[in-house]
């Protein structure tokens, strides 16, 4: 039989670190839904105390998500412990993540302890954590470049305290896959009490090392891999998920490790995660990248018609990669698509079939023929649209050609009253954005990134527009999708100026004042 690895998703702890900007809840609750579904064993949903929002989003999907571990991140002190706890505590299985520093250069420079006060300080937030669950993982922060020693030592107690999973991170990507292999041996071979506990690794990717050496950990005896959808994280990201779970199922009769991955989901959720995140996936990535089952050279197209084992040593489909093979028009009903959101692997309490197929009709309207990216991309913005609508379009012209002055009339509702502006600017969308905020009045909004997206193939593709907007010094990102460009965009910065209200709402009310927001190093 083959050994199980646990995967332990960090796409909404570390991952979101490495936004340009930070999701809403109900964002990071259709992730961890994704991920769930997925089969993840362990969802790292935050970390609590970070702030109020992130607090309740933890606590959020620790009360939905029923079928994988939430899991929230805490440093080794009491305050960010009792904040796990109390979030988490309306889950029914949950896991406390506490950690510390341990390599010489983070213990001196930047903890300026001394080893033995951080082994007490790593006991002590243990044994805390212990009070709320009995699932207690524990990490030696930077243990890539830690004294042996001292790790060793700082592993067996941290496992006789009551840690029931090590975490040993390779937190700035430093070593080599042998390297990091024999950190994880020698732990086997000088902890007495290493069978009381499971081995789990974070890989850090600074040096494109990060699956080789989670690989090699396993081979030494770790169990938990800590990864992200398509390697999000800090500087050059983190292990990526989907790259260890199909290495080790397509070596299977290799390497004799299994994981619960659901692989048929893993496309649609690397999708899903890169429209929410704004993190494009670049077209070589392994495994879904656009390119990762394209044939270009006519050497390897004629051995793929030939046999498609030539060239690819899985289908696209174990990754759930599939074709159309129903032709979606403005002549389709409802069945088909309802067909083919079941083929997508969506249940029907995930969209609203009514509302889809009304969108449906008029996308089809428009370019003829619907695609299933098409479909998805519908639910998505369907799903938008029920965030609390304090802005919503009502009219939008643009005008714009040579020899002319782009000009933009906007009529935008907000809360109950219709607001009117007609601005010019340098372009159409500069034009519309400028009439937005003139019919708003929002002060202090800046626009700081601005990308344009085919979602399709060809011209009558819809058109994705990702905004990332400053105010009040915290960053929001949006997105927009229709067929006109210019209002992609008007949808985009919409999309914007609902969530600053939502967080305008927040601030005013300090629904969680218990919870104390402070500075915080959140590298693991």
């Amino acid at each position: 039989m083959n050994d199980r690895i646990l995967i332990f998703d960090t796409t909404l702890r570390d991952g979101e670190q490495a936004l340009l900007a930070s999701l809403t809840n109900k964002e990071k609750l259709q992730i961890a839904f994704a991920l769930e579904r997925l089969g993840v064993d362990i969802i790292e949903a935050g970390f609590p105390v970070s702030s109020p929002g992130d607090f309740k989003s933890v606590q959020e999907i620790a009360r939905n998500i029923k079928n994988a571990t939430v899991c929230g991140l805490a440093r080794s002190l009491y305050e960010d412990i009792d904040a796990c706890g109390e979030s988490l505590k309306v889950a029914e299985h949950f896991r406390i993540h506490t950690f510390i520093a341990t390599s010489d250069i983070h213990v001196n420079a930047k903890l300026k302890k001394t080893q033995q006060d951080v082994l007490d300080m790593a006991v002590k937030a243990v044994k805390r954590a212990r009070r709320y669950t009995d699932d207690v993982e524990f990490s030696c922060e930077d243990a890539g470049r830690t004294d042996i020693d001292y790790l060793c030592r700082m592993v067996e107690s941290a496992i006789t305290a009551g840690a029931t999973t090590i975490n040993i991170p390779d937190t700035v990507g430093y070593t080599i896959p042998s390297e990091f292999g024999g950190i994880i041996q020698t732990l086997f071979n000088r902890v007495p009490n290493i069978d009381k506990a499971v081995i789990s690794v974070h890989c850090h990717n600074d040096l494109g090392l990060a699956v080789a050496n989670s690989l090699s950990a396993v081979q030494q005896g770790a169990r938990q891999i800590e990864c992200t959808i398509n390697g999000l994280g800090e500087r050059a990201g983190n292990c990526s998920l989907e790259e260890v779970a199909m290495i080790l199922q397509t070596r299977q009769s290799l390497l004799n490790f299994e994981t619960g991955i659901n692989s048929n989901e893993i496309y649609r959720t690397s999708k899903l995660i890169s429209q929410l995140c704004n993190m494009p996936v670049q077209g070589n990535k392994a495994i879904v990248g656009a390119n990762a089952f394209s044939h270009s050279s006519g050497i390897h197209q004629d051995g793929v018609l030939k046999s498609k084992d030539t060239y690819e040593i899985m289908t696209p489909e174990s990754v759930g990669i599939s074709k159309n093979h129903l032709n979606m028009t403005s002549r389709s009903g409802r069945h088909v698509i309802q067909h083919r959101m079941k083929e997508l692997g969506y249940m029907p309490n995930d969209y609203d079939l009514e509302v889809l197929y009304s969108n449906f009709l008029a996308l089809a309207d428009k370019k003829g023929q619907v695609f299933d990216y098409d479909l998805e991309a519908l639910v998505f913005f369907d799903q938008q649209k029920h965030q609390q609508a304090y802005y919503s379009l009502v009219y939008l012209q643009a005008n714009s050609g040579a020899n002319i002055i782009p000009t933009a009339t906007i009529q935008v509702e907000v809360g109950d009253t219709l607001k009117t502006a007609t601005e010019v600017g340098n372009g159409p969308v500069n034009a519309a954005f400028n009439a937005i905020i003139s019919a708003t009045g929002i002060d202090g909004l800046e626009v700081v990134d601005f990308k344009l997206d085919s979602k399709g193939e060809g011209s009558d593709a819809l058109a994705q527009v990702s905004v990332v907007v400053e105010y009040n010094q915290r960053r929001f990102n949006g997105i927009g999708l229709a067929t006109d460009i210019v209002e992609a965009g008007v949808k985009a910065l919409i999309y914007v100026l609902n969530n600053t209200h939502m967080a305008d709402q927040i601030d005013q009310h300090k629904q969680l004042n218990s919870i104390k927001v402070v500075n915080i190093d959140k590298k693991v």
